[in-house]
């Protein structure tokens, strides 16, 4: 950082003056300015480095160099500024090299190659953060002031800077820290391992690039796991940093829409006192929640599991996320075995073994860090490179940098060369937008966020027989895909205590068919009491109530349509009533077939052959008519049934009528003087007969053109069931129909009754009168048992009262007659009426 010594401050550098003070605390080390008269008597500038700069661990010279800043050392020596003197350099412990190598041996691969930047040279500088804040922003000024002690300058600090782009930082607190200071000067940083979601913010870091899928992915990704397995209840830690506290929350808000509940949510850090990390292994301990989802950082999990192997605790299934899911230090802990978590897809990187162990004692002695170290001995996990998955992102972004770089610098020109000019001012951070291609088999590019496209492993920490636990792959997540493609699982998962069915992690077991969840109080959505179900209704998320033409199944999960009812010909009562319609039709064929074979006897002539002709007529009509309220309903079928019913009994009681008047007339006829048989002749008889029956066939002719019947599904009778029926349309319609009958029927039945003694071939007037009692006693019950009885038994009540009053009316007016002629024809004589009539008389 370089400051303008101007005396009144410009308004443009009072945020330089809040960095110069970062720098202090980091170490001091900035640049200012101060005056100086030269020779010529000319004042210039000089801008002089304050603080003691730190070398970068490994440096090469080139045409355009990549800064490196990685967490080699990963504990940093505290100390307490006294702001007296200048602070004490920065001192780190610990040691983790693979990264800061991986990115050296991408930056020689290039440089060893034509393809990429032919004719330039990169070179590099691998600074050490020590995976703290003070020391990465203290590394940022230093790549972006340059090392040298003094720099003249005529414009006022305002120099270049060293480096072209960054490759790093391996933490999201230090990458923001860093992003502070290099982003207004326009140096792009590519990460290998900051997923902090909130770095994908390009107003606040436009020149920020990763080739590490953002945690906003990752927590998706978990959210979408967990609910996989069925898991609603469980529990929740994370780091007390950037990474753990952007990360977690994207994950609750993910898990929230996948109805995911949460019992607890602990944060803590390795800088927190013991204290609170056995707060937290306790709350875990405590937990009802059998699955555990762990946003922590390696660092942090170690402390978090050893303070959990310190006491005994249940078992827990872990998910991780990948900063600690496949760190192989912490295969020691065996109370992870069976995690499983998201991890950055391994890799195959040609050469980076050898090139790691190829350390000459030359390249050994000018390195501090090297120098008390056999890199020969170690084997993990620095040689290790069967588990490549963050070191590839290295040696990815490096790549990305270096295309950035070809894409400004280089042209193809003629016969297919390309040409490469190192003289040109690189600012890179545009073109790194535009990056795409393919290296080992592995895709980079950078959306508008700078995020390259998420995809993990689903890796499953195993217990061998041999008792050692390893990572297995055992599926993959693709972001790209869509949702419900993106996670495919090819292998067996061994989850906690070695067991291969899933762990049931829930707050509340599922309610049993027919009940509801009602959510108890004070508690999340996925706590909750089972309560029975309304009948009608399924359970499902709530009780549901089925659309009316449906029905909850047996189980009570599902609706399914009603089955449809009606009074069919194929059922047992279908058959029957049809059996006795299709009998009484026959019968009253029968009887005309005999009546008209003997219709010059005596009893056919004397009960007038006419009217009994049409009466058999039609009773068989009215047998027949019943058929029409048998089958399925439809529009012609109502409409018939009805009207067919009440002109065919209006025709039979008229004829019923016209007999009891001949009966009537007849006596009146034998009083000496009278003459009233001839205004009561076959004429006038066929006149009454279609007169009444005239009248019926207007009030049906009225029912059918004002308001007709029509077929229902009556969906309130039953519940479980729908009837298929006829309404009637017209109330008055149906039961003027109705109430004619029942006229004329009361009508015949009176005179029938006045004329029951009076002298009569056969006593036909009793009959009548018997006929007409049953046909109105019928009727009369039928009105209470037609209105109560439910379903399609209001159709087999109407056709009851039918066919019984057709019955009736067939056995007491007819059947005594047939008797006569076909089993006493020694009475079927015109002397033995005679004979009857006087007996009749006389008495």
């Amino acid at each position: 950082m370089r400051l303008s010594p101007t005396p009144a401050l410009d308004p443009s550098l009072a945020g330089s003056l809040v960095l110069l003070h970062l720098a202090v605390v980091a170490g001091g080390f900035a640049l200012l300015s101060s005056a100086s008269v030269s020779a010529s008597g000319l004042e210039s500038v000089r801008c002089r480095l304050q603080g003691t700069p730190r070398p970068p661990v490994f440096s090469q010279d080139g045409d355009f160099v990549i800064g490196g800043v990685f967490s080699m050392h990963y504990y940093m020596h505290t100390v307490e500024h006294s702001y007296t003197s200048l602070p004490e350099p920065l001192q780190c412990t610990g040691r983790s090299l693979r990264f800061s190598r991986a990115m050296i041996f991408a930056v020689e691969e290039i440089n060893n190659s034509s393809d990429l930047l032919p004719g330039i040279t990169l070179g590099y500088q691998v600074h050490d953060s020590c995976a703290s804040v003070p020391m990465a922003v203290k590394v940022a000024f230093q790549l972006a002031n340059g090392l040298d002690p003094m720099f003249d300058t005529g414009e006022q600090c305002s120099g270049s800077t060293t480096v072209t782009a960054i490759v790093g930082e391996s933490g999201s607190t230090p990458t923001i820290s860093m992003l502070r200071i290099t982003g207004p000067f326009g140096i792009p940083q590519v990460s290998h391992s900051s997923t902090c979601a909130c770095l994908s913010d390009k107003k606040q870091y436009p020149t920020f690039f990763r080739t590490i899928p953002s945690d906003q992915f990752q927590a998706a990704a978990l959210a979408h796991l967990i609910r996989h397995f069925g898991w609603t209840w469980i529990g929740a830690v994370r780091s007390d940093t950037d990474y753990g506290n952007n990360g977690m929350a994207a994950f609750l808000q993910a898990a929230q829409e996948e109805g995911i509940c949460v019992e607890y949510s602990e944060a803590f850090s390795l800088t927190n006192p013991l204290s609170r990390v056995q707060r937290v292994a306790d709350v875990i301990r405590s937990s009802t929640a059998r699955v555990v989802v762990a946003f922590v950082s390696a660092w942090d999990m170690r402390i978090l599991l050893r303070e959990m192997e310190r006491l005994p605790s249940p078992p827990r299934q872990w998910i991780g996320s990948e900063s600690w899911v496949t760190d192989p230090n912490l295969l020691s802990f065996g109370l992870c075995a069976g995690a499983i978590g998201y991890g950055i897809q391994r890799s195959v990187i040609p050469g980076l073994r050898d090139f790691l162990l190829d350390l000459s004692p030359q390249k050994v002695s000018n390195s501090p860090l090297l120098t008390d170290e056999d890199i020969q001995q170690l084997q993990t996990p620095y040689t290790d490179t069967s588990q490549l998955r963050v070191t590839n992102m290295v040696y990815k972004a490096v790549y990305a940098i270096a295309h950035a770089i070809h894409s400004i610098v280089c042209e193809e020109r003629e016969n297919s060369t390309v040409y490469c000019d190192k003289n040109l001012n690189v600012k890179p951070t545009q073109r790194l937008r535009r990056v795409n291609f393919s290296r080992n088999g592995y895709q980079v590019s950078f959306d508008a966020n700078g995020d390259p496209v998420a995809t993990y492993e689903l890796v499953n920490w195993q217990r061998r027989k041999s008792g050692k636990i390893e990572f297995v792959t055992v599926g993959r997540y693709d972001a790209s895909l869509p949702p419900d493609q993106r996670l495919d699982i090819d292998r067996e998962i061994t989850w906690v205590k070695n067991s291969t069915q899933v762990p049931v992690s829930v707050c509340s077991e599922s309610c049993p068919p027919g009940t509801r969840k009602a959510v108890q109080k004070g508690k999340p959505v996925c706590c909750y009491d089972c309560i029975q179900c309304a009948e009608g209704e399924i359970n499902s998320s709530d009780c549901l109530i089925c659309p009316e033409e449906y029905w909850p199944n047996a189980e009570r999960d599902l609706c399914i349509l009603k089955p449809v009812e009606f009074l069919s010909f194929h059922e047992v009562l279908g058959i029957i009533l049809t059996a006795c319609s299709v009998g009484g039709a026959s019968l009253a064929i029968a009887t005309a077939t005999v009546f008209y074979h003997h219709r010059t006897s005596a009893i056919v002539r004397a009960n007038n052959s006419e009217l009994s002709f049409l009466l058999l007529f039609s009773l068989t009509l009215c047998f027949l008519c019943s058929l029409t309220f048998i089958g399925r309903p439809s529009e012609w079928s109502c409409m018939l049934r009805h009207t067919a019913f009440g002109i065919t009994f209006v025709l039979c009681i008229s004829c019923v009528l016209g007999k009891t008047i001949v009966v009537l007339m007849a006596f009146r006829a034998t009083l000496p003087g009278s003459n009233v048989m001839k205004w009561f002749g076959p004429p006038q008889q066929r006149l009454t007969v279609v007169s009444f029956t005239f009248v019926q066939a207007l009030i049906c002719t009225l029912w059918l053109v004002l308001s007709p019947p029509f077929p229902i599904k009556n969906l309130t009778t039953y519940k479980e069931k729908i009837i298929l029926e006829c309404d009637v349309g017209s109330a008055i319609g149906f039961w003027a129909v109705l109430g004619y009958i029942g006229l004329l029927s009361l009508l015949c039945f009176v005179l029938a009754f006045l004329a029951r003694k009076l002298p009569d071939n056969f006593n036909e007037a009793k009959f009548i009168t018997f006929s007409m009692l049953i046909f109105c006693a019928v009727w009369i019950t039928f009105i209470p048992a037609y209105v109560s009885s439910p379903g399609k038994l209001t159709v087999a009540v109407e056709i009851f009262a039918i066919i019984t009053s057709s019955f009736g009316l067939f056995f007491l007016l007819f059947v005594p007659k047939c008797f006569t002629i076909l089993f006493r024809p020694e009475k079927n004589t015109k002397k033995h009426l005679r004979d009857k009539t006087s007996n009749d008389i006389r008495y």
